[in-house]
Parts: C-alpha cells; structure tokens; sequence
C-alpha cells in the first residue's frame, strides 16, 4: 500500500489492526475537534515556548537590554534602566507567569486526552476480561458434556469462569495498601524510638 502524499509504502495491517488504529485515530480527531479557537491558540504558543529557539532568542534580548543599558549610560550618563534592572526582572517575571500560566491551559487539555484514554482502556480490560470468564465457562460445559473426556471438578477453572467484581477487586486493593503501610508504620516506629531512650542513659 502506498501513501500517495508522501510515497511512503505503508505496511497493510490485518483488518482488526487496522481498525484499532482508526478507531484510535478518530478519538484523537474527535478531541481536537472539540478544541476551542484560544486552546488552538494556547497550543501554538505554548509550542512556541518549548522551542530551544525562543529560550536562545530571550536569553539574546536579556543580554542585549543589559549591554545596551552599560553602553548608553556610558555614553550620555542615563540608561533605559536603572542599576540592578529591575525592569528587566519585572519583564521576565512577567514572561515567567504568562508562560506557566499557558502551560497550565494546554496540559489541562492533553489531561483530559489521557483520562479519555485510561478511561476506555479500564473499559476494554473489564470487557477482555468478561470475555475471557465466559470462553473458559464455555470450555468447562463443553468438557463436562464431552463423554470422551473424564468429568472432574477443576476449582481454579471454575473460579477463572466468574467474571471479576471491579468494586470488589478495588476494595480489596485498598485494604491491602493500608495493611501494608501500617506494617511499615510499625516497623519505622521503634527504631525512631530508639535514640529517645538512649538519650537518658548518655547524660
């Protein structure tokens, strides 16, 4: 398959591929779609700030506005500024606010890309693996009708077939993260406890 824009062969995909890459495609253009005109704007700049070329270009017009400064307070016993260039730092504190402010703006943006994205990707992983519960529920029934093959009781199978409580699974999760820190409470606390009762006995 050739790209006709750029000549570039492109692999063909097998069909389920291919549609998970426009299914993927088509999440990113539906997000850019919803952009406003000042977060299009807002990405622009803040593309802009992140080029090595503008820190270069303001780190040039600090030392131009310094050198130009010396010069002509040199030349005529005034300058644009005042010793310690105050307006100086009052322009790059400036410049410092609009730009975390603008990063801000457009990292909010992409955020709500990747909660879109872990979003539909919890969804796929609880629906992979209902699917899974039901071919191995599946496979068990078939193996028990199959009069060739000896009828047992597998528990782990049987387990493995009961699709997974999310809620359940989160509960339990917690839990297990909360024993886990007070053990380590636990064992954090004598020792923090030791240079205390030493300390009587040194004076």
């Amino acid at each position: 398959m050739t790209d006709l824009s750029g000549g570039v062969e492109r692999p063909i995909l097998p069909p389920h591929i291919e549609q998970t890459v426009q299914a993927i495609a088509r999440l990113h253009a539906a997000h850019d779609r919803r952009a406003t005109t000042l977060q299009r704007v807002v990405d622009r700049v803040t593309a802009v700030f992140a080029d090595p070329w503008f820190i270069a270009g303001v780190v040039l017009l600090a030392a131009a506005w310094i050198v130009g400064d010396v010069a002509l307070r040199r030349a005529s016993g005034h300058g644009l500024d005042r010793p310690g260039f105050p307006w100086l730092q009052l322009a790059g504190q400036l410049l410092a606010i609009c730009i975390t402010s603008l990063v801000l703006m457009s990292q909010r943006r992409k955020d709500e890309l990747s909660e879109l994205r872990e979003q539909l990707t919890l969804e796929l992983v609880i629906m992979i693996e209902q699917k899974v519960a039901k071919v191995i529920d599946l496979h068990e029934e078939a193996r028990r009708d199959n009069p060739l093959l000896a009828d047992r009781v597998d528990p782990q199978a049987e387990a493995m077939a009961a699709p997974a409580d999310p809620e359940a699974v989160m509960e339990a999760f917690k839990e297990t993260h909360e024993t886990m820190l007070t053990d380590v409470d636990e064992e954090t606390a004598p020792e923090d406890a030791a240079p205390a009762e030493r300390e009587p006995a040194e004076l």
